[in-house]
């Protein structure tokens, strides 16, 4: 592609003033230099040279792999004097700016971009329109800087994409999808934006910053980029450029790779863990969900497992009670009674949509104690695949039972174990944000066990460094991670069950000694216990705060039982089976306040 810019090259000379000397400070508080040429001498501390104008989008575009070049006059660039002091800029700039002129060269021209620092003359936007005539093929590209410049105004007619600043404007016949409006702090076409920060604008002006934005979306368009993508490249080159560079484009593809990941995946992650809403954890597999139909003799159907999680997704209000909805493999793939997918369903409602992603407990070297978490064969195309139906954050358990020998020391989990198992989840989260889905890592000290609150702070603590540990040796974002824990809490066989406040302290004493502060979140599972004694529990380790990060609910049964009972199985039963539901969520919202 052959690209022509038709625009004026500047050069900027920069001096960082040295304000002790030779300025006045007014009753505001600004300084003024004066500047009676009386031939006295004005300090400075430093100063710098760079191209801007059309040089620069010219440079964009090479450093884009494309072909560009630039008509303008043969004789000297026009200068600019920039005076920086304090922060402020004050510019120096020739009263009378060099009109510029169209002078293709004799190969044929792909591309007419009319650059921002170009001073259109009528003749000049004659003759751009004549060429036009003639190359029929050509497609033209026009800055509109200034709506009452005619000349520019005029070429818009013949226009295929116009950059506009936020002070100028376009005739309404021109089709708005083919507009991106450029400001100091956002790019956008339609409703397609970024945000931008160039604060460094001594060594950045407007001119520069946003020819950059201007010609790197220019650029990218051609080489058939997304909107999103080429706003998402414009953003990076503009925020990273210096006076005498721009970005090269796998430079700039493999921090948009890095950054929009990360943004996008630490965004999710916060949201999934804003109080006082708690995430549903609605994942039962095939399994488990079976078990809970047999204690109430209902059959184990399709038909029944959809009518039961429907009461959950449909249940009025939902959205304000929950931040995110774990699902199970057959539920993301059903479909509500408007004919949407659960996953859009939920979407609609504001809520995020996640997934179990683990296949279950297998034997640890052959224990009958101890197990591992299988699922990472084939997770990767099964993350993708999730990602693509909308589910945007995942799920992995690993089951710890504490078991303790006579003399009260722990047995199982044994270190190996432990290690094993942090490992997997390490892995499983690593995978999940390189695919842009939100890794939830939940380690679980089982409840069903016979044991002091002590041995479970203890188990819990070690579980919880090495689970960190690991975490960070495959490189994982904490940011866009949430850790779902049990409660520090004796075992549910133990002869002396704790009270609500002996949970809170012991429970929140091991999360702020084991937990990093720059961890997204954390969730507690109910693992077991009476609906009313995870609430009760929940309140008081809430009690225990201030944390350095979210602490919310991610709770299944706690939530759900009283629904199930309700139910039975029976539609008929379903809006008080809803209003069963609702009361939990309510209790639990509250528990955090």
């Amino acid at each position: 592609m052959n690209i022509l810019i038709v625009g004026n090259v500047l050069k900027d000379v920069y001096l960082n003033l040295d304000t002790r000397k030779d300025f006045e400070l007014d009753r505001s508080g600004v300084n003024w230099l004066d500047l009676s040429f009386d031939a006295s001498a004005h300090p400075y501390f430093s100063r710098s040279c760079s191209f801007a104008g059309a040089a620069v989008s010219e440079d964009v575009l090479s450093n884009l792999g494309l072909s560009a070049s630039v008509s303008y006059h043969d004789e000297d660039p026009t200068y600019r004097l920039i005076l920086v002091a304090d922060g402020g800029v004050s510019y120096f700039v020739p009263e009378n700016k060099k009109p510029t002129v169209f002078n293709p060269s004799a190969a044929p021209v792909d591309y007419i971009f009319v650059d921002r620092s170009a001073e259109i003359t009528e003749e000049t936007a004659a003759s751009i329109e004549k060429y036009l005539e003639f190359s029929t093929s050509t497609k033209l590209i026009v800055y509109v800087k200034d709506s009452l410049h005619p000349p520019v105004t005029s070429l818009l007619k013949h226009a295929d994409l116009a950059f506009v600043e936020k002070s100028a404007n376009v005739p309404e016949s021109f089709p708005q999808e083919r507009v991106i409006h450029i400001s100091e702090k956002s790019i956008s076409v339609g409703k397609i934006s970024e945000s931008i920060n160039t604060p460094r604008i001594d060594t950045l002006t407007h001119l520069s910053a946003y020819s950059i934005i201007a010609a790197t979306i220019l650029g990218c368009f051609i080489l058939g980029k997304t909107i999103e993508e080429s706003l998402r490249l414009a953003k990076i080159n503009v925020e990273n450029a210096t006076l005498t560079s721009v970005l090269p484009l796998e430079e700039l593809e493999n921090l948009a790779e890095n950054t929009a990941e990360s943004d996008n995946l630490e965004l999710i992650a916060a949201n999934l863990v804003l109080k006082p809403k708690g995430i549903l954890a609605a994942d039962e597999s095939g399994g488990s969900i079976k078990k809970k139909f047999a204690q109430l003799n209902i059959e184990d159907t399709f038909e029944n497992r959809h009518n039961y999680r429907d009461i959950f997704f449909t249940t009025p209000g939902l959205e304000d009670y929950v931040n995110g909805v774990i699902l199970f493999d057959e539920t993301a793939r059903d479909h509500a009674a408007s004919g949407e997918t659960y996953v859009d369903f939920l979407t609609s409602k504001r809520i995020i949509p996640g997934i179990k992603v683990d296949q279950g407990l297998e034997p640890f070297n052959g224990s009958e104690v101890e197990n591992i978490t299988k699922g990472l064969d084939g997770l990767d195309a099964r993350l993708r695949e999730y990602y693509i139906m909308g589910l945007r954050f995942a799920k992995w358990r690993a089951a710890f039972n504490l078991t303790l020998n006579e003399s009260g020391d722990i047995v199982t989990p044994s270190a190996d174990n432990v290690i094993e198992n942090s490992r997997i989840l390490a892995e499983y989260a690593k995978k999940c944000q390189s695919a842009g889905i939100v890794p939830i890592v939940e380690p679980e000290v089982v409840y069903d066990g016979y044991y002091p609150i002590e041995k479970s702070a203890e188990i819990t603590s070690k579980i919880l460094d090495c689970l960190f540990e690991h975490l960070a040796k495959f490189g994982v974002d904490l940011k866009a991670c949430i850790l779902k824990v049990n409660m520090v809490l004796a075992g549910k066989q133990f002869e002396t069950q704790s009270t609500p406040e002996e949970v809170g302290r012991a429970t929140a004493l091991v999360l702020k000694n084991h937990v990093p502060e720059d961890l997204a979140g954390v969730v507690f599972l109910s693992g077991g216990q009476t609906v009313e004694q995870a609430t009760d529990n929940l309140a008081e380790i809430t009690k225990n705060g201030p944390f350095t990060w979210p602490v919310t609910f991610s709770f299944a049964r706690a939530l759900q039982d009283p629904a199930l009972f309700t139910w039975q199985g029976d539609n008929n039963n379903s809006p008080a089976a809803r209003e069963a539901f609702k009361a939990r969520l309510i209790a639990n919202t509250d528990a955090l306040k």
